[in-house]
């Protein structure tokens, strides 16, 4: 295993870099953002990180307290990783990261279950859903979320809701198009891509609570 480069800088964001400035380090609490996920989980989120490469940021991450593996109680069995309360903190900055990079995104052809929540987070304007109560399941790619957007705030979580204005079907890279990018609903009904009941207006007060940095110019 390759030893851990330094900066040997009192500075407080080169400490920072020391523990999470490898590559890979701060995706991997990206994904850990919305909670515990086994490795193979983890594999699924970043598939271009080799697995030796993503056992070794995960041992560092875990030696610098950012996050722990812990072992599920039967009949799971199996062990997952999780963020400690000092690793959650890192979420602003995730969301500060994103934030002034969005400026400057290049075109991709998808996005991640995880990164599209985050990016949800990121982008969230408290002020465009002050008169706004409404509460969305979004199964994205088969992984359900409760979505709770009520007087300014945005609440995310995953699991099932029991009786949602509005239930919303297809991958993130759909809603994503929908959210930060402009397509029209219709167009992704129309294409097979997405599955809306309930209420259309709530996937609407979603949408316009969201919006995208001003792009750099030129």
């Amino acid at each position: 295993m390759a030893a851990r480069r330094d900066y040997f800088d009192g500075c407080g964001a080169a400490h920072a870099l020391d523990l999470v400035g490898e590559r890979w380090a701060l995706l991997v609490v990206r994904e850990l953002v919305l909670g515990p996920k086994r490795f193979t989980d983890l594999r699924a989120g970043l598939p271009h990180a080799s697995p030796n490469v993503l056992s070794q940021r995960l041992r560092e991450l875990e030696d610098a307290g950012v996050l722990r593996r812990r072992r599920l109680p039967p009949p799971a069995a199996s062990a997952v990783y999780e963020l400690t309360e000092w690793g959650q903190e890192l979420e602003p900055v995730l969301q500060s990261l994103g934030r002034w990079a969005a400026r400057a995104l290049p075109p991709a052809d998808s996005i991640k279950v995880d990164s599209f929540i985050l990016s949800l987070r990121t982008l969230f304007v408290p002020e465009r859903a002050a008169d706004v109560d409404v509460t969305l399941q979004l199964v994205l790619d088969e992984q359900p979320f409760r979505v709770h957007l009520a007087h300014g705030e945005l609440d995310i979580e995953r699991g099932e809701v029991a009786d949602p204005d509005a239930t919303v079907r297809c991958s993130p890279t759909t809603l994503a198009g929908i959210v930060h990018m402009g397509m029209p609903v219709a167009d992704a009904e129309a294409g097979g891509l997405l599955d809306l009941s309930g209420d259309r207006a709530a996937l609407t007060a979603l949408t316009d609570s969201v919006q995208m940095p001003e792009p750099l110019p030129a």
